[in-house]
């Protein structure tokens, strides 16, 4: 990418972490940590016994206990998290784009960045899916410190792609979910949006947690062009030259129109939905998001 990104800037972290009072209300432990989980895993912490049943596993029988009582016990633990979160970032030619400061990659690798930071510090699994029109990079969930580096790292040599496929990277995470998770998809939306829309649905119905964030330029959201401009699509490379004053008003319509439908969507969907200008600080537009998300519940 052509930006240098510090995507560990402590005007962002610290920020991050003046919401960890409200960690506790975002869905089951996505930013949280701060309670136990119910289910019952064998990660990090003893819980109890019970009496041994057919097929469980001999590596988890408590021998010393056995040589005293003479009869088997299963260890229980305690999950070592609570959720488990995957962060879907779209690395598409469109992505790229950028009116003078940062590219839309650029902020969602920060976003992304930001995110995987924050949650890992709660001690839940994070996990990274980077795509354009096919999956570019997929790291399964964990919460080991190394595991993070391993993340940002991944983040930090991110270059865009060209075309887009969404859907493709949603339907292979939903098959592969086995309890429920959060899913953070970033992206512009430049897609099929009702395919994506609908793909999202689908894993909210499967009972996951989904977060859109969609990231626009401010000139994308503004159309501020005065003189004769060449537009390009950064996807099929398709040009044409046109005056701004000509097009404006259409242009704005059609993105207004474009924005209510990914947001009325999204919501009717269940699916909860963000819209980020990448001019507004990352940390305020995270705050802001927490903020309105604390309200909902």
């Amino acid at each position: 990418m052509a930006e240098s990104i510090n995507f560990l800037d402590p005007n962002v972290l610290s920020g991050l972490d003046n919401l960890e009072l409200r960690a506790r209300v975002v869905v089951e432990g996505f930013l949280s940590g701060l309670h136990k989980s119910p289910n019952r895993g064998f990660s990090v912490e003893f819980n109890d016994y019970r009496h041994y049943q057919r097929g469980d596993d001999l590596r988890h029988v408590d021998w010393k206990l056995y040589a005293r009582s003479d009869k088997f016990y299963i260890k229980q633990y305690e999950d070592e998290t609570n959720v488990r979160c995957v962060i879907l970032l779209d690395t598409s030619a469109s992505m790229a784009y950028s009116s003078g400061g940062m590219s839309k990659l650029s902020y969602g690798v920060t976003l992304a960045s930001a995110l995987s930071y924050f949650i890992m510090k709660q001690r839940d699994a994070v996990g990274l899916i980077t795509f354009d029109d096919q999956v570019r990079e997929y790291i399964p969930p964990k919460t080991r410190q190394p595991h993070l580096l391993r993340i940002l790292r991944t983040l930090s040599q991110v270059e865009s792609g060209k075309g887009t496929d969404t859907v493709k990277p949603l339907a292979d995470l939903a098959a592969s979910l086995h309890k429920k998770s959060i899913v953070i998809l970033i992206t512009d939306m430049l897609d099929d949006e009702e395919r994506v829309i609908n793909t999202l649905q689908n894993l909210r119905g499967m009972g996951n947690d989904i977060i859109t964030f969609q990231v626009m330029d401010d000139a994308e959201l503004n159309f501020p062009f005065n003189e004769a401009s060449e537009f390009i699509d950064m996807e099929d490379d398709e040009s044409y030259i046109t005056s701004p004053a000509a097009i404006r008003q259409a242009y704005l319509e059609h993105l207004n129109e474009f924005l209510a439908y990914c947001r009325k969507k999204c919501q009717s969907s269940g699916v909860d939905y963000c819209l980020l200008n990448t001019v507004e600080p990352l940390d305020e537009a995270l705050s802001s998001y927490m903020s309105k998300r604390a309200k909902s519940f």
